[in-house]
């Protein structure tokens, strides 16, 4: 508090003004109205106050100077109430001493301070001849003035104290908001370019890969077409496939840039599009088995459920070369589980451990306090599980969490064993096992 009062003083140059604007009153009636054999005198010492008063604002506040000052102008005030004994002027400079010593000492030195100058001030009434016995009620308009002053001048220091606190706290607040900003430009910006890095892959990986295949197909036909035109012609239907192929790829990689998930579809809907249409650009069979009812679930969950999903289809039509993929939804005990299998060529998961999205998959399952589990072997297909525990907010009730229409009996390496009736004898494609 001390150091920011410290503060204040140079802020008020009309205060400053005001006390010599007193000083000059003080002087000219003193100097119009006084015996003229004190006069030398008291002009010296006006004139003295005035100079200490000037320099005033040079001085460093809350320290011994302080006191220095303050204790000078005491003195030179109490001199001259020595000489011109009855003064009504000369006490009023106790007042701008009153509002100079809170703004320059700790408060409980200027109360001291207001009570020398109140008790010089009594002391010069009483004993004044002019006031006979009645010098004591003289004095206490001035006391009452010194008092008005002092906290006034404590109040307004203190207020203008919190207004330049507040001043600095406001810029702080917008330098960190303005640091926050440009944080956040920075992560749209790594965001960004995150996303345009997996589309170059992608678009390296899928359409540059057909087209330098289609490069090369043209480059023989058009050297073949003047002696073999018929093997020519094949070639160029070749390279009309990859065409086509790379169009369907493109649409895809456009297609993944689109809103995944309409927020008027439940998670079921959904997913029962996309296995549809992944069937009929793919002609790669998909099972699957959903719950016939299920309560609405947070936006996060639905996301990364149907992401999970639609990252491993895309990995089954880039890698797996399956005939069937098969796909459970589960819900029990409030736990939430995407099964996903496939009987395509496997991979060994030490020899690409982060490769065809599943780094992806592991962080939103991390995001959501939940599991994510890989079994493949070559040859074996490969078995997804994406396990979430359902926040308090969406809590099932306990008979709403067994899907009716699931019925497989799949095994979950993060923990989830169902034991329900083995229904795939009813099922034109069995599970693998």
């Amino acid at each position: 508090m001390l150091k920011n009062l410290s503060l204040v003083l140079p802020k008020f140059p009309l205060l400053y003004l005001t006390a010599y604007f007193a000083l000059a009153a003080v002087a000219l009636v003193e100097l119009s109205d006084g015996p003229a054999d004190t006069q030398p005198v008291t002009v010296g010492l006006l004139l003295v106050f005035g100079l200490l008063l000037v320099a005033k604002p040079y001085l460093k506040p809350f320290s011994w100077q302080a006191h220095v000052f303050l204790g000078l102008q005491t003195t030179l005030v109490a001199a001259m109430l020595l000489v011109r004994p009855g003064s009504l002027m000369l006490p009023m400079l106790f007042c701008v001493l009153s509002v100079m010593a809170p703004l320059a000492i700790h408060p409980r030195s200027a109360l001291l301070w207001m009570v020398v100058f109140i008790a010089i001030n009594t002391f010069h009434c009483t004993i004044s001849p002019k006031w006979d016995n009645h010098g004591w009620m003289v004095s206490l308009p001035y006391t009452v003035g010194y008092i008005f002053c002092g906290t006034f001048a404590y109040s307004l220091a203190r207020v203008t104290a919190a207004q330049r606190r507040s001043e600095a706290l406001l810029a702080e607040l917008q330098a960190a908001h303005q640091q926050l900003q440009a944080y956040a430009s920075r992560i749209e910006e790594l965001a960004v370019s995150q996303e345009r890095n997996r589309l170059a892959r992608e678009m390296h990986d899928a359409l540059g890969h057909r087209m330098t295949v289609a490069a090369v197909q043209l480059e023989g036909a058009e050297r073949l077409i003047p002696t073999n035109p018929t093997r020519a012609a094949k070639m160029v239907n070749t390279v009309h496939g990859e065409v086509i192929e790379a169009l369907a790829e493109l649409r895809r990689t456009v297609a993944t840039l689109r809103t995944p998930l309409d927020v008027d579809l439940s998670l079921p809907t959904a997913l029962t599009r996309l296995m549809t249409s992944f069937e009929e650009a793919t002609g790669v069979k998909v099972n699957w088995l959903l719950p016939d009812e299920l309560l609405p679930l947070p936006e996060a969950y639905r996301l990364a459920l149907y992401r999970v999903a639609q990252e491993a289809l895309t990995n089954v039509q880039r890698h797996a070369q399956a005939r069937q993929v098969w796909l459970e939804l589960a819900l029990e005990q409030n736990v939430i589980t995407l099964l996903i299998k496939d009987d395509g060529l496997g991979f060994v998961p030490e020899t690409n451990p982060a490769g065809f999205g599943l780094a992806g998959l592991r962080e939103r399952a991390a995001h959501l306090n939940g599991e994510f589990h890989l079994e493949t072997n070559p040859g074996a297909g490969t078995q997804i599980c994406f396990h979430l525990p359902l926040p308090q907010a969406a809590e099932l009730p306990r008979e709403m969490t067994t899907p009716k229409s699931c019925g497989w009996k799949l095994t979950c390496p993060c923990g989830l064993v169902k034991h329900k009736p083995d229904l795939r004898p009813q099922l034109t494609n069995p599970l693998p096992e």
